[in-house]
């Protein structure tokens, strides 16, 4: 995580402030759970929430003696609350923390994820309904092929977005699970029902069954999932990329006033903010392969997955968050260009419309075989010149052609109008009206 590419909201989640704050909340939680089971004193559970207290640098300190983390926070915390302190921690174990913050660190990262997708896909609606008619060339290979409208385009990227929300939502309750199980996962030395109680306190679901540690399937599951939001990210992005090119300028970034494409060339207006994405969504997905390979642990707990975890889990999400609002950004303004859509559209002189014939001269008795072979004849010719002649001229003159099809059935076939019938058909179903 590198401040360029950071949000404060999501950034303010992964603090060392953060973390033991929730630390401390599971450990006086569970306190409560004891007190009330019997185990600990009353009196030990309230003098933790009102005397507990905690220093990063006084944890930082004492753990470059103990070299344990969580020893050094509770003997931190310890010193603020004195002997009734001795009843923190009681029948855990150290994953049993860890695991259960990073369950709401992830927890809490997503409920931003989530508002973050909520407000792309606002403006991926609003800005499809804005473009649902207006025509532009759809592209196979890189290839002219059929028309489309842009409104289609975007209503797809919404389409995509809407599955990445459902994915992220179920991630989100895969990776919300709560382990207070103590060492190996028995409850040896523990009541199932104190992990329960700080299962409901901190909003999450209790583990059905921990080793000693939260299962890393289901961290490799959230982390794919995120890798998965990225590279839709990365589609839309290298198709706005495409779009600006100078031999193409359907659409193009917004540039602002006063800003500078190169340092070099005054005219350059560049995809920078796409080819960020793209980059970030790199990032992203570059994180994935690491959390399957915490999956296999050796037998009930090893800490080869931690190291890996206090990268991937704050850079993940904050570089995702990022990426997700600037993706907004980009979308919302976008530059859009019908004008030159329809250009490009009408520029290789009718070829978009070569199925239609195709398919009307085997309605009219031709062969399959023998009506695609007449009408890429012509079509080679259009290819050939550029789009200087005309598919629907060439065909009208085709004497094979125009024995099957006259020439007004023949500019039925070039009617844009056509491809566009069953746009309505499609957004309802996008967007349910």
């Amino acid at each position: 995580m590198i401040p360029r590419y950071s949000r404060p909201e999501m950034v303010a989640i992964w603090t060392p402030e953060s973390k033991f704050r929730i630390w401390f909340e599971i450990e006086a939680h569970a306190t409560d759970a004891l007190a009330e089971l019997g185990v600990v004193p009353k009196e030990a559970a309230k003098a933790i929430w009102e005397k507990g207290a905690f220093e990063v640098d006084r944890i930082d300190a004492i753990e470059a003696e103990v070299k344990h983390d969580v020893i050094a926070f509770l003997t931190n915390v310890a010193e603020h609350v004195g002997e009734p302190a001795r009843f923190m921690h009681q029948g855990m174990t150290s994953s049993d923390v860890l695991d259960t913050c990073l369950a709401v660190q992830l927890a809490r990262a997503t409920d931003i994820l989530l508002a973050d997708l909520d407000r792309l896909l606002d403006v991926l609606k609003r800005r499809a309904y804005e473009y649902k008619l207006t025509p532009t060339i759809g592209r196979s290979h890189g290839i002219h092929a059929e028309p489309v409208t842009f409104g289609l385009k975007l209503a797809q990227a919404y389409a995509e977005f809407d599955r990445n929300r459902t994915r992220l939502r179920a991630a989100r309750a895969d990776i919300a699970t709560c382990a207070i199980s103590g060492a190996v996962g028995t409850f040896a030395n523990i009541d199932p029902r104190v992990e329960a109680h700080v299962a409901e306190k901190m909003g999450l679901s209790v583990e059905p069954t921990s080793t000693q540690v939260i299962p890393r399937d289901r961290h490799a599951m959230y982390f794919a999932t995120l890798g998965v939001i990225a590279s839709s990210i990365e589609r839309v992005a290298t198709e706005i990329r495409h779009l600006q090119r100078t031999e193409v300028l359907e659409a193009e970034e917004y540039f602002s006033p006063g800003q500078k494409g190169s340092s070099a060339m005054p005219h350059k207006r560049n995809p920078v903010l796409t080819e960020n994405l793209t980059g970030l969504a790199r990032m992203v997905r570059g994180y994935v392969t690491p959390a399957l390979e915490n999956v296999a642990l050796w037998h009930e707990r090893d800490i080869s997955h931690s190291s890996v975890e206090r990268y991937i889990g704050p850079d993940a999400t904050i570089t995702l968050d990022f990426a997700l609002n600037r993706l907004t950004g980009v979308i919302d303004k976008l530059l859009v260009y019908p004008e030159r859509m329809e250009k490009n559209l009408n520029k290789m002189g009718g070829l978009v419309h070569s199925q239609r014939v195709l398919l009307a001269l085997t309605q009219a008795g031709i062969s399959r075989e023998d009506a695609y072979r007449l009408v890429q004849k012509n079509a080679m010719k259009v290819w050939e010149s550029d789009g200087q002649l005309s598919l629907l001229e060439l065909l009208k003159a085709d004497p094979d052609v125009s024995a099957k099809l006259s020439a007004e059935e023949l500019e039925e076939k070039f009617d844009l109008a056509y491809h566009l019938k069953h746009v309505d058909t499609i957004f309802a179903r996008v967007f349910g009206e």
